[in-house]
């Protein structure tokens, strides 16, 4: 549940008329013959610089033959920003460009407290078997390079789905696919529920991916006894900044009682003040707090009883999932027509635990058998 009230968010319209000016982004690319080609898109969005660490207040710039700069921002920035994120293109992608069609594009959302360079792997591994896609990463409101944004609404499900609707209108991308894990299941369900609940019926289907997470409300008495994401937000709130190292906070959570794993995981959202004396947060804690709350209240059953024609759900749960799977809920989703998927050999953290088994469940929603020379090049590589 860590790595990562429904609100009444406001409509996005998926298609624009503009798209972001060329002052609003920075794009660096770079390519190789074996592996897919890496775009990073850093927007430069309106933030409060004294919040947060210095070096996350820049947005740099790179070319392939040119060095890195640092751009300027436009003198009358809007009041809201669009979400940091970072697009993972295969090696065919260059072609459906030169013939002027759009790409096919899948979006992988990250958890609570996570950060889009948790799914760097597993998105790379998609565009290696799948060479003609590419994969949107983000980092969510409140998380990651987002962190400072200043956005719409309060943190929640919700308005972290318009956020990322937002994005992908600015970017002029229509998703085939959407893929979330944990907390990101339940805003991939949100941006489903939303763009369908306005056009009633969708251009093209969308295929929806939630990696274990389950529709309803959410209790931590409903988890594992340990590492229960309430509870690490509660006691990261109790820590006073700045802490002097990585290796003191990991100690001080094992003595609270989370796993080594989970507290050295937690250790890499720490970075440098902006005066070099100690560690701060690089996400908004406080705003975490509130999108947690509203993950474990939301409720999308309406989504799975009556989604828009040509939205199409499926859901993955882990074997050794923290969630209680054998409940009515499973029964529940498999009675409204939507398919379950378990993922053996696996916990949680399941693009981590077993990618191999979740790429091979994903497949079929990217166009069947993969590249298998690429997919094995990559998983030997």
């Amino acid at each position: 549940m860590l790595r990562n009230d429904v609100v009444a968010p406001k409509k996005v319209t998926l298609v624009p008329n503009r798209i972001l000016s060329r002052k609003s982004k920075a794009i660096s690319r770079r390519s190789n013959k074996q592996g897919p080609v890496q775009a990073t898109f850093s927007v430069a969005p309106p933030m409060d610089v004294s919040t947060i660490p210095a070096h996350l207040s820049q947005v740099r710039r790179t070319n392939v033959n040119a060095p890195t700069v640092t751009p300027t921002r436009a003198p009358s920035p809007p009041p809201t920003g669009l979400l940091a994120y970072e697009l993972i293109r295969g090696a065919l992608v260059r072609f459906s460009e030169t013939r002027n069609r759009h790409p096919p594009t899948a979006v992988l959302i990250h958890g609570i407290l996570g950060s889009k360079r948790n799914m760097q792997s597993f998105a790379r591994r998609l565009v290696a078997g799948f060479p003609s896609w590419q994969v949107l990463m983000v980092d969510l409101r409140c998380h990651g390079e987002s962190a400072g944004l200043r956005l719409d609404g309060p943190p929640s499900v919700g308005t972290a789905a318009t956020d990322v609707l937002r994005l992908l209108s600015a970017l002029k991308l229509f998703p085939e696919v959407l893929i979330g894990h944990s907390f990101g299941g339940k805003v991939v369900m949100s941006m489903a529920h939303q763009f369908g609940g306005q056009a009633g019926r969708l251009p093209r289907p969308v295929k929806v991916w939630v990696l274990d997470a389950l529709p309803g409300e959410v209790r931590s008495g409903e988890m594992g006894a340990t590492d229960r994401p309430a509870d690490l937000i509660t006691t990261l709130q109790r820590i006073t900044l700045p802490i002097s190292s990585r290796g003191e906070l990991v100690s001080w959570l094992e003595s609270a009682g989370f796993s080594l794993p989970v507290a050295s995981w937690t250790a890499q959202n720490l970075a440098p003040t902006k005066s070099g004396h100690g560690l701060i947060w690089s996400f908004d804690l406080k705003g975490i707090a509130s999108m947690y709350a509203s993950y474990e209240s939301t409720d999308l059953w309406p989504l799975l009883a009556s989604p828009a024609e040509g939205i199409q759900l499926s859901f993955v749960k882990a074997e050794r999932s923290t969630f209680r799977w054998g409940g009515g809920d499973e029964d529940r989703i498999l009675s409204l027509g939507h398919a379950v998927h378990c993922l053996p050999n696996s916990g949680h953290w399941v693009h981590s635990d077993n990618p191999d088994g979740l790429f091979d469940i994903l497949a079929p929603s990217f166009g069947g058998a993969p590249d298998l020379r690429m997919q094995r090049s990559y998983r030997h590589g």
